[in-house]
């Protein structure tokens, strides 16, 4: 484990224009991607920018960071697209195959930024998203010749052409001025989509940390991606006791503000991590590793998807941790530790769960 590389990565700039940019990690610069089979990206959509209709061949958690837009989805077999009205804080699970665009409204004084984790086991590169275009200079259509397109679209083979070609961009345009796209039902957003920043909170710990966490229960469509996810809110120089997944997960944590310290340990007791992270850092924890962190003054959020839909965590500190159920005598045994140590350490953290507050 100590000679993978675990080194939180910032995003790189895959393609864009004028209507906006996709960002996605690679397993290049950050190759825990690749062994956890997992993929990370960031589509960044200008005023008015839509990122035109794809699919991906991978399932994937995707979270609103910042801004207003609008979402459309197909799923497969649907006959008709939904279209959601998204915002910070959202989070959507997009099953695999399923056909998304976004757009970032004209008025829009900001960015919309849209972060997607998901799982690459059956993708096309271990640890990387490819998404299909439908259109563009890219689109699936492009490969086909005209007879087909035609026949499929039960069209004239020149304007099979002129509807193919018509479009010269790849991936992401801006919409014309005054060009319309539908608008959103919050009938179509009811069990799609869950705010993160508005939903009842998980675990809140009072000048410690806030959780939400996504799973079957609160959002459904995350059991069709096969991934759970949290958002976490830790205030400054609050501590996230250490913890690992009880259930060989991989965690996989996006720092979406604010700074800290991260460690992360092995199964053989070293330490694998020792780090300074801010907003825009993406790293993985191996399965079985624990992992902490300590936010500085600023405080620290992350989003962080998990490979299991239900995910369990063990704490190592805290009032909820194991510590706490095992008896006195094998602690002193366990920790070679007078009756009076163990009576010590015994009577700290009786009231602090999963977040401390700094003193």
């Amino acid at each position: 484990m100590a000679s993978v590389d675990l080194t939180p990565r910032q995003a790189r700039k895959a393609y864009g224009g004028d209507g906006g940019t996709y960002y996605e990690w690679s397993p290049a610069d950050l190759p825990m991607l690749e062994l956890a089979n997992i993929g990370g990206a960031k589509l960044s959509l200008n005023a008015g920018g839509l990122a035109l209709p794809s699919f991906s061949d991978s399932g994937k958690v995707a979270y609103v960071l910042q801004g207003k837009g609008t979402c459309g989805i197909v799923l497969p077999e649907a006959s008709k697209e939904k279209v959601i009205a998204v915002k910070e804080g959202d989070s959507l699970a997009l099953p695999f195959g399923v056909v998304t665009w976004w757009h970032n409204l004209p008025e829009s004084p900001i960015e919309l930024v849209i972060l997607f984790l998901g799982d690459t086991s059956k993708a096309h590169k271990a640890g990387q998203f490819t998404n299909m275009q439908l259109t563009g200079a890219t689109g699936i259509f492009t490969g086909f010749s005209t007879e087909f397109v035609g026949r499929a679209w039960d069209l004239a083979e020149s304007d099979a052409v002129k509807l193919v070609s018509s479009q010269p961009a790849s991936g992401i345009v801006k919409i014309k001025s005054g060009q319309k796209l539908p608008e959103p039902s919050a009938a179509d957003r009811e069990g799609m989509a869950l705010n993160c920043l508005e939903a009842p909170l998980d675990v809140d710990i009072k000048n410690g940390g806030r959780v939400v966490v996504l799973n079957t229960a609160n959002l459904p469509m995350v059991k069709e991606v096969g991934l759970g996810a949290d958002l976490v809110r830790i205030d400054g120089h609050s501590m996230c006791s250490p913890g690992f997944s009880c259930d060989s997960a991989y965690q996989v944590t996006y720092f979406i503000r604010g700074s800290g310290r991260v460690q992360v340990v092995g199964a053989d007791g070293k330490r694998v991590l020792d780090t300074h992270v801010e907003g825009g850092n993406l790293f993985i924890v191996p399965r079985f590793c624990v992992v902490s962190k300590i936010a500085d003054a600023s405080g620290l959020q992350w989003f962080s998807i998990i490979t299991a839909p239900n995910p369990i965590f063990s704490h190592l500190a805290g009032k909820t941790s194991v510590w706490k159920a095992i008896s006195p005598e094998v602690l002193e045994a366990s920790f070679n530790a007078t009756p009076e140590m163990e009576k010590l350490f015994r009577s700290k953290r009786l009231d602090s769960e999963i977040f401390f507050a700094p003193n």
